[in-house]
């Protein structure tokens, strides 16, 4: 009986410390195969196995408050920024370079120096009722295809910085000519939902 109670003891402890993980193997070895100035390969909808894994809803980090000391995501953010900037884009997300969690990165339209930030764990907690549609939509992952999507004209977003601060915020903009950081926003937050901009294609 004592026996029996050890080892169903011991089983419920490795697997609390499996699932409270906030990171797997095979995402760890993904993201350490390369220095942090080694960009991702970006998955592509014209590749099968990458447009089913662009389909997939990704998942929470957990423990986002040791986010800032977590020497492995902290790799990943920098592998992250350094593909977006040789892709020459303005968001990038996880699951676009085969992390299927619930992390993006956006260009800030709206600040000065047009800087680009990280969104942990992001969510729209309200948006206005009316949308527009948004000219000239296009993806990292969708190659020589663009379109007009339709798109809320603000959305109220909660989300975590690399450093672990939480952050809630209204993003505007919907113009190509003064600013679309809102639209960059929601475009990166459908990633994660597994939605791309050519499923929310203007009429």
């Amino acid at each position: 009986m004592n026996k029996t109670m050890l080892f169903l003891g011991t089983l419920v402890v490795i697997t609390t410390c499996v699932s409270c993980r906030s990171i797997s193997n095979k995402e760890r070895n993904s993201i350490l195969d390369a220095d942090e100035n080694t960009p991702f390969d970006i998955l592509q909808t014209t590749n099968p196995t990458d447009s089913l894994f662009l389909r997939r809803k990704a998942k929470n980090i957990k423990r986002v408050n040791r986010i800032a000391h977590h020497a492995t995501w902290q790799h990943f953010f920098k592998r992250l920024r350094k593909t977006l900037d040789q892709a020459e884009g303005v968001g990038l997300a996880a699951p676009q370079v085969s992390i299927g969690r619930n992390v993006f990165l956006f260009m800030r339209i709206d600040k000065p120096g047009r800087p680009v930030e990280i969104a942990i764990n992001p969510r729209i907690v309200s948006h206005s009722d009316e949308t527009v549609c948004f000219e000239r939509d296009g993806c990292l992952s969708i190659p020589d295809r663009s379109g007009n999507s339709r798109r809320y004209e603000w959305v109220e977003v909660e989300y975590y910085t690399e450093k672990g601060e939480k952050i809630r915020e209204k993003l505007s903009g919907t113009s190509r000519q003064t600013d679309f950081t809102g639209v960059i926003f929601q475009h990166e937050y459908d990633h994660l939902q597994g939605i791309l901009f050519v499923d929310k294609l203007c009429d």
